[in-house]
């Protein structure tokens, strides 16, 4: 029996499926993988990208954060963003990652703690909006950045 996957943030759908093979999340206490039959479940998403495995292919989005759910062979997503990998701007992307950078390095040498871990989470998110972009592209596109 496959998994029944939704992916949905405030403003939309992202992604909804019947027949899943397999979720991979950036679950909170590390990558978690759901595959049909799973127990129930409740955790909280962290920035990064969730794959999803369906008919021997494998579907990419970014996700910023959330909750993941599983009940029934249902997966729910509540993302607080979401983007499929066409959908992400890649040099938006590369930008933010360079001021969440930035912006990093200016609350750690000021000791703002609470500014630092805000970057750090942004920083996340941007660099796994850059790998779905990039791995819709192909491996030949898919070497790191500068950082």
């Amino acid at each position: 029996m496959p998994l029944r996957v939704q992916i949905v943030t405030a403003e939309r759908e992202v992604f909804s499926e019947e027949a899943v093979d397999m979720v991979v999340a950036p679950g909170a206490e590390g990558v978690v993988g759901i595959l049909p039959r799973h127990a129930p479940l409740l955790t909280t998403l962290q920035p990064g990208v969730v794959r999803i495995k369906h008919g021997g292919t494998e579907e990419a989005m970014s996700v910023g954060g959330g909750f993941l759910q599983v009940a029934r062979d249902q997966v729910l997503i509540l993302a607080d963003t979401a983007e499929r990998a066409d959908e992400v701007d890649e040099a938006r992307a590369e930008e933010a990652r360079r001021r969440a950078t930035q912006t990093l390095a200016e609350a750690v040498t000021s000791g703002q703690r609470l500014q630092a871990e805000a970057a750090r989470v942004a920083l996340r998110r941007e660099e796994a909006r850059i790998q779905v972009a990039r791995r819709r592209r192909g491996p030949e596109h898919s070497r790191p950045g500068p950082p």
